[in-house]
């Protein structure tokens, strides 16, 4: 209630107003469910496709100048002006959201993927060969393990855009939390906007501290010494890395 008039917060229009969110509390955790979705589906589909793009820039120098530079240039890309590009394709509907995150979250996955995996030791390279290992087995079995922390460090990157960049989405009506925001500015409606904002915020937050949490408890190796590997790489040590059977 107003102190000054006793009025309701929703009739006196405040920023704050516990029965807004009491009133459309339905409303508030379908757009959070949307918004939810978009982001995760958007992430999964751009990590799936950033690694074999990340394994073809490692492998051949010439690609790796190509796809470097195409994810750099897909990044720069306003928006709202990527929405409107993948309108012709996918007409109004979520699938031009999804797609426009899953390109934009190629960028910082690609790089991330290829820097995690340039910098897994020779050494360690070297002791898998001597054990017999193949490309495979080295790539899932020695690499990828060592490369983890530049790969989570990178998915958190992407996750935390991708929810910032939902809520433009709500330009073809699908946008989650994006669509409350967006029509509360339109109606000067303060606590949908505030209410909305706040739980993106809070999305973005809690999706970064359970990436982060998952990142220490599959890399326990790095918070010894700071996230560095101690003493020389060794057939042993490629036996121990996580992964390797």
């Amino acid at each position: 209630m107003s102190a000054a008039t006793g009025e309701s917060c929703l009739a006196a229009n405040e920023w704050i107003c516990g029965e807004y969110v009491r009133s459309r509390a339905e409303e508030l955790a379908d757009a959070t469910v949307e918004h939810v979705l978009i982001t995760v589906t958007a992430v999964a589909i751009a990590a799936l496709a950033s690694f074999p793009l990340a394994l073809a820039a490692r492998r051949w120098q010439v690609a790796a100048g190509g796809i470097l530079s195409l994810t750099t240039v897909l990044y720069t890309v306003p928006t709202l002006a990527m929405y409107a590009l993948l309108l012709p394709v996918f007409g109004i509907s979520v699938s031009v959201v999804v797609c426009g995150l899953v390109l934009y979250s190629l960028t910082i996955l690609v790089r991330n993927t290829l820097t995690g995996l340039q910098s897994v030791p020779e050494e360690a390279r070297e002791a898998a060969r001597g054990l017999g290992y193949g490309r495979g087995r080295m790539l899932f079995a020695v690499e990828l393990p060592l490369a983890l922390p530049a790969l989570m460090a990178g998915l958190r990157i992407a996750t935390v855009s991708a929810i910032s960049l939902a809520t433009v989405g709500a330009i073809v009506g699908h946008g989650g939390l994006g669509n409350l925001i967006y029509s509360g500015m339109h109606s000067y409606f303060k606590a949908q906007v505030l209410t909305a904002s706040v739980l993106c915020v809070a999305l973005a937050v809690l999706a970064d501290v359970t990436l982060l949490g998952v990142q220490r408890l599959i890399t326990p190796w790095t918070r010894a010494g700071g996230g560095k590997r101690r003493g020389p790489v060794t057939r042993d040590a490629v036996l121990d890395a996580p992964g390797t059977v």
